[in-house]
């Protein structure tokens, strides 16, 4: 078990995971900060290579639990350095998970008949990936796909604004729609009717209006420019969320949750989320 009690080339790595996404996506690995998100984390079996705990510290049960019982290896870590890993929360945090990057492989989203998807479009704030994906795990979507160039959906705001999520519902990152239309077309091709809805301010249809018990992709667009053109050309619909006052539009994530809602509201609000 390594102890870490100085800025070493092991602590420089970790560090580097907090801001830079090359160095994440080269090493395939991302840090998991609080007790909710690293609990989820356990649970769902996701990949971790280390839990990151403070030396000489008394912790709590949760945190000795994990330590005992998650069979992750172990790093005992300077307090002083760990909160600067905790990217310097008031206290030191009593544990943090060095996680493993999963495969951005579409199938991972698990199509069926009641397949509900949702793809964000280029989005630029790591906080709306992550509360996007919060919101399509409550609202019982299958996955979320990130397309375009984006933020990065393991960056630590889109981690902690998922609260978790993240570790339950599959999240993947495409570099175009097209590949996301291949997919679909594979699916139709073996019998699952997706239908592909976009989301717009000046769609055609209210979003009550649209069938959404259909196996159903949801297309959220960037947060300043919209869908882009190629992702409104594939398109089998083009919705519109009414709104009144001066608001000419939503928060991104925002409006996602509102179609997801309306998704989940349409088939009947599954058990599993009422």
């Amino acid at each position: 078990m390594p102890k870490v009690t100085a800025r070493n080339a092991l602590f420089q790595q970790w560090q580097a995971l907090l801001t830079n996404r090359t160095k994440r996506q080269r090493t395939g690995e991302f840090l998991i900060h609080g007790v909710r998100p690293i609990t989820l984390a356990v649970e769902h079996g996701w990949p971790l290579r280390t839990l990151l705990y403070p030396a000489g510290q008394r912790l709590s049960a949760w945190a000795r639990r994990l330590i005992d019982d998650s069979g992750v290896p172990l790093a005992e870590v300077a307090p002083e350095l760990l909160w600067e890993l905790g990217e310097r929360e008031s206290e030191t945090p009593e544990l943090i998970a060095v996680g493993a990057l999963l495969p951005d492989d579409l199938d991972r989203l698990r199509p069926g008949p009641g397949f509900l998807g949702v793809a964000f479009d280029r989005p630029g704030n790591p906080g709306n990936i992550g509360t996007l994906v919060r919101s399509a795990d409550a609202f019982g979507a299958a996955g979320l796909i990130v397309t375009g160039h984006a933020a990065d959906v393991y960056d630590p705001k889109s981690v902690r604004a998922s609260t978790g999520s993240l570790f339950s519902l599959p999240v993947v990152r495409r570099p175009s729609p097209d590949d996301v239309l291949d997919w679909v077309g594979a699916q139709r091709d073996g019998g699952l009717p997706i239908r592909i809805v976009g989301t717009d301010e000046s769609g055609s249809t209210p979003i009550s209006g649209c069938d959404l018990t259909v196996p159903t992709l949801l297309v959220v667009g960037n947060e300043t420019a919209g869908m882009s053109a190629r992702w409104r050309e594939m398109c089998d619909e083009v919705v519109r969320i009414p709104m009144g006052g001066a608001a000419s539009s939503l928060n991104a994530a925002s409006a996602g949750t509102l179609v997801l809602y309306e998704a989940a509201r349409q088939r009947g609000f599954p058990a599993t989320i009422q």
